[in-house]
């Protein structure tokens, strides 16, 4: 048995932690499964708890600011008071729940350049809390979700980045306190209406918010922001013609665009 690392916080002789993911991926409102496990060190060591948290890496919320670094977003505790002896071999095995809100990082076995997702174990003892490191994870998009970002290279857009952005979507109903973007740029035809679309999605069990936001030409010399909002059931969802959701909504951008610029 292999174990990855000491747990530094007990000091010289510590005993020795590994984190094991059944899989690697899962979804929004999945799971994660796998096992802890222990191997006492040169003395009886006194554990108060060990915990799972699900972290993210942000964005910064404003060009310029500080970067956050990585920051936990669902947080499961798998043991309570323990005592490893020394030398003793110990496997706990989890299984934690993945938020709706959890952020998509590949898609079709693709990895989103840019985002970092994972579990991390802490082990608590009365010295201090020792934090490990990132066991990493990919997040697939659930049917629905899937069924949206489809649209987008079935009409000629090309991604461009996916990010984490702290903070609240407005009028949305939101349980984490950061959201993804997940950006394209457009094809031709819609270059001249929009420099490009940013998408978010807030999920839950009963549905799907879709969130779509371009940046646009309003006229010859001013830019501005347009929003679109959609909210489905999930199986909604998935019978939305959403190339046509989109290539519509774009349209009626393109629409305005024009009549500001004639007015001016």
């Amino acid at each position: 048995m292999v174990f990855k690392r000491m747990l530094s916080a007990f000091g010289a002789g510590a005993p020795s932690i590994g984190t094991f993911l059944a899989t690697a991926r899962t979804q929004p409102g999945g799971t994660l499964s796998g096992e802890v496990r222990l191997k006492g060190g040169a003395f009886d060591a006194e554990i108060e708890q060990i915990g799972l948290g699900l972290v993210a890496r942000l964005e910064p919320a404003r060009e310029g600011a500080e970067q956050r670094g990585v920051e936990e977003f669902s947080r499961a505790q798998i043991t309570g008071p323990a005592t490893l002896c020394q030398g003793e071999e110990r496997t706990i095995e989890f299984q934690i729940a993945v938020p709706w809100e959890t952020p998509i990082s590949e898609i079709g076995g693709r990895r989103m350049t840019g985002l970092a997702l994972g579990v991390r174990t802490e082990v608590a003892s009365a010295r201090a809390v020792d934090k490990g490191a990132l066991d990493m994870v990919g997040v697939r998009p659930v049917p629905s979700q899937l069924r949206v970002l489809q649209a987008f290279p079935e009409l000629g857009f090309h991604f461009k980045s996916a990010v984490l952005q702290a903070g609240r979507l407005a009028g949305v109903r939101q349980a984490l306190p950061f959201y993804q973007e997940i950006e394209f740029y457009p094809p031709s035809r819609h270059a001249g209406a929009v420099h490009e679309i940013e998408l978010a999605f807030v999920a839950s069990s009963a549905g799907l918010e879709v969130i779509l936001e371009a940046d646009k030409h309003t006229g010859r010399y001013a830019s501005g922001v347009a929003t679109g909002r959609f909210q489905l059931s999930h199986a909604e969802a998935l019978r939305t013609d959403w190339p046509s959701e989109v290539d519509r909504w774009l349209a009626r951008l393109a629409h305005h665009a024009r009549g500001d610029d004639h007015r001016r």
